[in-house]
Parts: structure tokens; C-alpha cells; sequence
């Protein structure tokens, strides 16, 4: 129940503190943390049904093209971050042979999940010289903290029990959400 009230905060906050932000970004963004919340509530029932996990990634994936949409707009057209995609791809692939046996049926919905996240670091990386350098890190620190949760998430549910995880997932992804908002309320308009 804490992760959907973290995230209603954060929209609050959001809608409150983003005013001076264009509109196209302010509704990308609150579609972002609305899609995720809605996300963070289908996932609390996963145990009932897998259905709710499969709706609950869709609803997440949602929220990362959301999130896209908004770093784009920012995007740096000078900025080249082929050695980050490289280190992006290098941890897809290891964290994908990690999970490749458990995915069974899911193989396909958690793989086009993973394209979208790791497209999401991409586009949050490109803001780089766009945007004040407090704006790029706080979102870019929050990007790699929302790939640390779902990862810790994804070894949890396909390939093992990881000691603490709903503590690590719960703190990360709580942090990750915190600094994208607040990164995404530095930039200028």
C-alpha cells in the first residue's frame, strides 16, 4: 500500500510545483506517475493472478514512453551516448541470460519491457546540456535507479528470492520516482 501513496504524493507535488513548466510536459509527466501508479496497485495483486503482473508491466511501460516523451523534448542532438548504450546493452544481456529461464510465457512482454526502459535511460541520458546539470542528474540518477528496482524486481520474480527485495525495491523505486519529478520540476521550461 505504500508505493500507490507514494506515488499519489508525487502527483500532487507535482501538479502543484510544475506550473511553470509547458503543458505538453506537465501531462506527460502526470500521465508518467499516473500510469505508474496505476501500475504499483495491478502489481499488488500479482499473487493472485499473472494477469495482474502482465497488466501492472504494461501499465509501467506506459509510464517509461510517457517519461520518454518528456525527456525528448530536451533531447541534446549534439549529445552521442554510444558508450552509455553500450554499457546499457552489456546489462540487458547479462540481467536477460539471468532471467531467461524463468520468463516462460512472459519472455516476450518482459523483453519489449526492457527495449522501453532502457530507451528511457537513453533519452534521459540525451537531456545532457540541455537542461541545468542539477535537472539532468537528479532525473538521470532516478533512470538508473528505477533499471536498479526493476531488475531487483525481475531476478525476484523469474529467477529467485533476493533477501530484502521488497525493502530494496520499495527504497529504490521510491527514489527513482522522487528524482525524476524533482529533476524533471529543475529543468527549464
Amino acid at each position: 500500500m505504500a508505493k500507490p501513496l507514494i506515488l499519489i504524493s508525487l502527483i500532487l507535488f507535482f501538479y502543484l510545483q510544475g506550473k511553470h513548466l509547458s503543458q505538453k510536459t506537465r501531462r506527460n509527466t502526470l500521465f508518467a506517475l499516473t500510469f505508474s501508479l496505476v501500475g504499483d496497485v495491478l502489481l499488488m495483486f500479482d499473487e493472485v493472478s499473472s494477469y495482474f503482473f502482465l497488466i501492472g508491466l504494461i501499465s509501467f511501460l506506459m509510464a517509461h514512453v510517457f517519461y520518454i516523451a518528456v525527456f525528448l523534448e530536451k533531447k541534446n542532438r549534439l549529445k552521442k551516448p554510444i558508450p552509455f548504450i553500450t554499457l546499457l546493452i552489456i546489462y540487458a544481456l547479462g540481467l536477460f541470460y539471468i532471467l531467461y529461464d524463468g520468463l516462460g510465457h512472459m519472455l516476450i512482454p518482459v523483453s519489449i519491457y526492457m527495449l522501453v526502459i532502457l530507451s528511457m535511460a537513453v533519452t534521459a541520458a540525451l537531456r545532457k546540456g540541455n537542461v541545468p546539470n542539477l535537472s539532468y542528474n537528479l532525473v538521470f540518477i532516478g533512470v538508473l535507479l528505477f533499471l536498479i528496482s526493476d531488475s531487483i524486481l525481475a531476478v525476484n520474480k523469474f529467477y529467485g528470492d533476493i533477501l530484502y527485495e521488497h525493502l530494496l525495491i520499495m527504497s529504490t523505486y521510491a527514489f527513482a520516482q522522487y528524482c525524476i519529478v524533482m529533476g524533471i520540476i529543475k529543468q527549464k521550461n
